[in-house]
């Protein structure tokens, strides 16, 4: 098997099991509703815990190796996800990062955007793409809950919230990864290295400005031993991979 269709199911298999876990989250906050809403903040936390430690330790090297200007397209990747967060709560005038339908339109693009996330980590190495998508594909249950849960207070029946979530957000991974994948297989690594700068700057914010503050509204007890098995088991893949 070639590395470029190695890379491609990987792509699928990631992008597929993205779509079944959030498929999961919205069956679990319907049927189970005690248990999605305490379990909530511990995804959240582990997912950070993996987010974070991906890109400073494997992702965001990777890059600059590919191409020196990766910095700059990483502050630019956390920039664009700061200031389209703050343009989606100016329009709002929530505290949420989004309600509603508008809040619907934010998780979509951000679903449709871990898919390209996908398709470009695991194009540049199946160790950085792996990584990254097991922190994507966990915190995938979290968003799930969070969609549904904003569609059902913007009014609409907890039957089209769920259709409607799972749509929005547990399709769009795929289908941003399938998208992308036949543009990004045929760029030069020195692009891929800028791309991925970008993808690091995105899943720096994602974690420390989205997953863990939102975390920190539920404060659990064990919230903190959560983040750092995320970063644990992310530091133990880096170290026991192979050569």
């Amino acid at each position: 098997m070639t590395e470029t269709s190695s890379s491609f199911l990987w792509i699928a298999a990631f992008a597929g099991a993205s779509a079944l876990v959030n498929a999961l989250g919205i069956l679990s906050i319907i049927k189970y509703k005690g248990w999605a809403e305490k379990s909530l903040p511990y995804f959240m936390c582990f997912a950070a815990g993996i987010l974070i430690s991906s890109p400073l330790i494997l992702a965001l090297p990777n890059a600059v190796r590919s191409n020196p200007g990766a910095g700059f397209t990483a502050l630019l990747g956390f920039l664009v996800m700061f200031f389209s967060n703050k343009l989606i709560k100016y329009y709002t005038k929530k505290r949420e990062l989004a309600f509603g339908l508008v809040a619907a339109e934010g998780i979509g693009i951000h679903s449709f955007v871990d898919g390209i996330i996908y398709t470009v980590t695991f194009s540049v190495s199946i160790l950085v793409g792996f990584l990254s998508a097991i922190g994507l594909v966990i915190h995938e249950f979290a968003e799930g809950v969070i969609t549904y849960i904003f569609l059902l207070k913007g009014g609409l029946s907890k039957k089209a919230s769920a259709v409607y979530a799972f749509l929005i957000a547990g399709l769009s991974t795929p289908i941003g990864a399938f998208l992308v994948y036949p543009f990004v297989s045929r760029l030069e690594r020195a692009t891929l290295g800028l791309m991925l700068g970008f993808v690091a700057g995105v899943l720096l914010y994602v974690s420390a400005s989205h997953l863990l503050p939102e975390a920190t509204v539920y404060e659990k007890k064990h919230s903190t031993l959560a983040f750092m098995a995320g970063v644990g088991l992310a530091l133990f893949i880096v170290f026991t991979k192979s050569p």
